[in-house]
């Protein structure tokens, strides 16, 4: 079975803060994120070692907060490949939601928001996407990823992404109903998932792992 690790970036200010960030800024990781971007470098370099895994490819959004979580990453492994950008990973676009927080949002537009969030998968952010909108722009990207490392049980990929991202295409393989795809599955900052493939069929061997600092002896 090859193996696929789905990671989010470290947090930033606004994860920090509980706003939404979309496409319209791009911000860097945090000191705390830049933290939480090694060790998570460091438990992924164990991953690998663990999982065999000979040839080692990894993704990332163009975002910066992704490509700072993806380059610290990088930097704990032996043999490193390099960073394949891909701006069809980008988040959802929040359109005139980004920045804000969701009490914000709903106090903008409360049946707006109301409709979001019982659905946000149909439903799109005003002037931006749905989570329809972001599957179809991201799914081809991570399903040509799954087939390229289920063609060798060696074989692994990293994909840095983000929030949205991740969430839709966990739910989707797991056979969710795509609209509670915020409701099913959490995906926090600095955290990953690994998915084994044997052809199309998933194995969830971790998700939404969080490495923790090693406290001081």
């Amino acid at each position: 079975m090859g193996t696929l690790i789905l990671v989010r970036h470290a947090s930033t200010d606004a994860s920090s803060e509980g706003r939404n960030l979309g496409q319209a800024a791009d911000p860097p990781l945090t000191s705390d994120g830049l933290r939480a971007a090694g060790r998570l470098g460091t438990a992924l370099s164990f991953e690998l070692v663990e999982g065999a895994s000979k040839m080692v490819r990894l993704l990332s959004s163009s975002a910066l907060r992704c490509r700072q979580t993806a380059a610290a990453i990088l930097g704990q492994l032996t043999d490193p490949p390099a960073m394949e950008v891909v701006r069809g990973l980008r988040e959802i676009d929040y359109g005139a939601w980004d920045g804000l927080t969701a009490s914000e949002c709903a106090l903008r537009d409360p049946g707006l928001r109301a409709a979001w969030e019982a659905d946000p998968f149909s439903t799109p952010t005003p002037a931006g996407e749905s989570g329809a909108d972001v599957a179809r722009r991201a799914f081809p990207i991570l399903d040509a990823t799954r087939a390229w490392a289920s063609a060798d049980p060696a074989r692994a990929a990293i994909v840095v992404a983000h929030n949205h991202v991740n969430r839709l295409w966990l739910t989707a393989l797991l056979g969710l109903p795509m609209a509670d795809y915020r409701r099913r599955i959490s995906q926090d900052p600095g955290s990953y998932s690994i998915l084994a493939f044997d052809g199309d069929m998933p194995l969830v061997r971790r998700i939404n792992v969080l490495p923790r600092a090693v406290p001081a002896a």
